[in-house]
């Protein structure tokens, strides 16, 4: 079981008490884009073995969206940091890369 600690009211609890919203860092396309544009945005979505960023909600807390990245094959949760960033902090970065040397960042834009 997934333990996260939501960023926005700090309380740790057990997924059961977040709700998952997908893959996070996703470029969103929306009236104006292309048919392939919004077809990539809605059915393109990364299924990785290893480290993930995901969105979740506090639904049985503060209600508020907040990020979380973890590893899909160990469940281990290196971080969680407010939805509103754009890339995850340098200190959630330096702990994947403690733990998966070879892993690096990649770029959203």
């Amino acid at each position: 079981m997934l333990i996260l600690e939501c960023p926005c009211c700090g309380v740790r609890g057990e997924e059961t008490e977040f709700h998952g919203g997908g893959e996070a860092h996703l470029k969103r396309f929306g009236p104006g884009s292309t048919d392939d544009e919004f077809h990539t945005y809605l059915f393109s979505k990364e299924n990785p073995k290893g480290v993930h960023f995901e969105r979740w909600r506090h639904n049985n807390g503060c209600g508020k969206w907040f990020l979380a990245a973890r590893d899909t094959m160990t469940l281990e949760v290196f971080g969680t940091y407010s939805a509103q960033t754009l890339e995850p902090p340098k200190h959630i970065r330096d702990a994947i890369t403690a733990k998966r040397p070879g892993w690096t960042w990649r770029d959203f834009s």
